[in-house]
């Protein structure tokens, strides 16, 4: 039955549908090139004598003869070897009598005399008056054989690949598939022809597909590997993943007539793609964490650094909490299993990106106590990962601080949750709380693991940093307690001090000052600096300092001081430490002074410029008494007005600049005579010290003012000049 197009798709037109209304059926002439042009099929029409009535264009083509020449010949004496002529008039008869068609191959000779393989089909007919003719149909044997062969591949080829197969229209719509589709897809050939993809396979992103087709279509240039995910009928309840590539089809003209689509399922390869790219991205996210996480001893930092990491790859909002008994105690205690409340810290809130979702955790330094039926209550209390991998409502009660935020995680869409203990030395410090909330996919036990390994090592970092904390605070408060708390009164002199630790990073130093009066109205100044950090140079340092205030008593003079203290340090187990020491008596307005290798002091005199003092170095203490080196008085003479300034090195030395250009500066901040002492101390703080310096600064300014002067020997200080 002939065939036409409709805009519907194909139409089937018969003798019904002729005869019927006239319809929107339209009949469009094929083109030349379809397969019957490339057979080039014969016809040749024979009346009852063998005669030659008709010919084709197409037989002059097949045979060399034209119309004029064949008409009216004997075709067995046109056509046919003289061996041959016997067996075909016999072939003839049998057709004529109504002895049926007659098909096969028969050697033919041509004009030029050669002779050629002839494929045929011969038939008898007859017309309305009752004449028979003999039709022969015919088509070169090696072009036929040749169609033939290619259908006899790409049939079984198509029917029988391994790879889905399908071929498309230039409106998109199936107009073949093959049985290996069909099955990718779960649906049979005819739920896919004249459809488009969209409208066969409403469950696949068809837009995708579509849209690489019309490309290739367009272009002509191939796609290749075009990778799909999706669920099909085949088997709904598991994603598959597909590689598709499609080509145009065209006709031997160059006719554009569709797309070709082949499509291999890969599901299993792409699962073991993604599982390997998921370990290096594990391993990628552990090895980051060792070198982002715990980069210093600060607890705070520990936490931050933890979440600001697990945000990136792993959840999109994270928190840090860490039991209340952690900071308060050396021994963390966690409460029982699902009996008890616990007391939490919160250390660190992150999300990925900017959302309110981080109101709906603790607030950053907040103590809550939380009951036992809270998630991260019970992840603390058992010691294990506690893992919701689809939130609910309920869930998200026992998730967030209180109703309001658990209201708000549910509008930000929060739908899995994940909370992983912080244990360090068998102890459960806190817990690492993990939201998903724009990231589809639920937390998986892969992330479990992921998770556990991160936050156990960021546990260590943070066992680490509280312990350090816990030592710095011990330090800090002995040294300040063996600091002088209020300036003492001097005898002519007013005083101005300050003491800075250092940054956290760093640990508490061994810096201390003094002012201690002695017999005479005079006044012993002493900065000194132990070398080292924590609680054994605080305690060296008080040591020291009880040693100075003992020698002070005596009334020696600065050098013997420092040659006793020499001795002393020697002995405190390879302690070294850095002096300055000075005496001031009021009476003569006469300061002496003498260095243990420590930097200079600088004096302010009226109208003049600050000055460093060039003095004898000398060595530092807990050195100088093995190798006999001896320390050197310096006498100074101060009138009203006049400025002494002492101070470790903690207040000039930084790692990236360099000493000189620190000591320039150092005068240039004191230059200001009007600047009241105290004051002055605050502007070198801020000029000289950064917010993460590496060592503590001890500062003292000493001021002369006025005294009454009074007669009598210079006592127990010994004479002016060296000793």
């Amino acid at each position: 039955m002939p065939t036409a197009w409709g805009e519907g798709g194909p139409v089937v037109v018969t003798s019904e549908t002729l005869r019927a209304e006239p319809s929107p059926v339209k009949v469009v002439p094929s083109e030349p090139g379809g397969l019957l042009d490339v057979l080039s099929v014969a016809a040749v029409v024979l009346d009852t004598d063998g005669r030659i009535t008709l010919w084709s264009p197409q037989a002059q083509d097949l045979f060399g003869w034209s119309a004029e020449e064949a008409l009216g010949s004997y075709a067995a004496k046109l056509l046919v070897a003289e061996e041959y002529v016997d067996l075909v008039l016999e072939l003839f008869a049998k057709v004529m009598a109504g002895g049926g068609a007659w098909a096969g191959v028969f050697p033919v000779r041509r004009k030029d005399g050669s002779t050629r393989l002839v494929e045929f089909r011969n038939m008898r007919l007859q017309d309305e008056h009752g004449r028979v003719y003999a039709l022969g149909i015919a088509c070169d044997e090696a072009v036929l054989r040749g169609v033939e062969r290619d259908l006899a591949l790409s049939v079984p080829l198509v029917a029988q690949s391994p790879l889905g197969l399908a071929v498309l229209d230039t409106d998109l719509r199936y107009v073949l598939v093959n049985p290996t589709l069909e099955r990718i897809n779960g649906l049979p050939s005819e739920r896919h022809l004249g459809r488009t993809p969209g409208e066969a396979l409403p469950f696949l992103d068809t837009d995708a597909i579509e849209a690489s087709m019309r490309q290739v279509l367009d272009t002509g240039v191939p796609l290749l590997d075009q990778y799909g995910i999706g669920r099909t009928p085949a088997d709904p309840e598991r994603e598959h993943a597909w590689s598709g590539s499609y080509y145009r089809l065209e006709d031997p003209r160059g006719r554009v007539i569709g797309v070709a689509l082949m499509v291999v399922d890969v599901t299993d390869s792409y699962r073991a793609a993604q599982e390997a790219a998921g370990a290096r991205r594990r391993l990628d996210l552990i090895a980051r964490a060792s070198v982002t996480v715990g980069t210093t001893l600060d607890l705070g930092r520990t936490a931050r650094e933890l979440a600001g990491l697990v945000v990136a790859d792993l959840a999109d909002i994270a928190s840090v909490d860490v039991l209340d008994s952690v900071l308060e105690g050396s021994v963390a205690t966690a409460p029982g299993p699902r009996t008890g409340q616990a007391l939490f810290v919160a250390l660190a809130v992150a999300a990925a990106y900017e959302t309110a979702s981080v109101r709906a955790a603790d607030p950053v330094g907040e103590r809550t106590t939380y009951p036992a039926e809270r998630l991260v209550t019970r992840c603390v209390s058992t010691g294990r990962p506690v893992l919701v991998s689809h939130v609910t409502g309920a869930d998200l009660v026992h998730i967030a601080r209180d109703e309001a935020a658990a209201d708000l995680l549910a509008q930000e869409g929060a739908h899995s949750y994940l909370a992983v203990p912080l244990t360090a030395r068998g102890q459960v410090l806190g817990a690492l709380g993990l939201l998903r909330t724009r990231n589809p996919l639920p937390f998986d036990h892969d992330d479990v693991t992921l998770a556990g390994e991160l936050a156990t090592r960021a546990a260590i970092a943070i066992d680490n940093a509280r312990w350090y904390q816990h030592a710095t605070d011990t330090a800090l408060t002995l040294q300040r307690h063996l600091l002088p708390q209020p300036p003492p009164r001097s005898a002519g002199l007013q005083l101005a001090y300050r003491y800075q630790p250092a940054a956290a990073a760093s640990g508490i130093g061994g810096d201390w000052f003094d002012a201690i009066p002695q017999p005479q109205d005079k006044t012993a100044l002493v900065v000194g600096d132990v070398m080292g950090h924590g609680v054994h140079a605080a305690a060296t340092m008080g040591q020291l300092r009880t040693a100075t205030r003992t020698l002070a008593d005596l009334g020696l003079d600065p050098a013997r001081v420092l040659r006793h203290l020499d001795h002393i340090t020697a002995e405190l187990d390879g302690t070294i430490a850095t002096c300055v020491y000075a005496t001031w008596d009021p009476h003569r307005s006469r300061c002496r002074v003498a260095l243990a290798g420590h930097p200079p002091p600088v004096v302010i005199r009226s109208g003049q410029p600050p000055e460093l003092l060039d003095l004898p170095a000398g060595v530092p203490l807990g050195t100088g008494g093995l190798g006999g080196a001896d320390f050197e008085n310096t006498v100074l003479d101060l009138i009203p007005g006049d400025r002494l300034v002492l101070y470790t090195d903690g207040l000039v030395e930084t790692r990236d600049e360099a000493l000189d250009d620190r000591l320039d500066l150092l005068l240039r901040l004191l230059a200001d005579p009007g600047l009241p002492a105290e004051a002055t101390c605050d502007r070198l703080l801020a000029a000289l010290r950064h917010h993460d310096a590496a060592d503590d600064v001890a500062l003292v300014i000493a001021q002369v003012r006025p005294h009454p002067p009074t007669d009598g020997a210079d006592g127990a200080d010994g004479a002016d000049g060296p000793t």
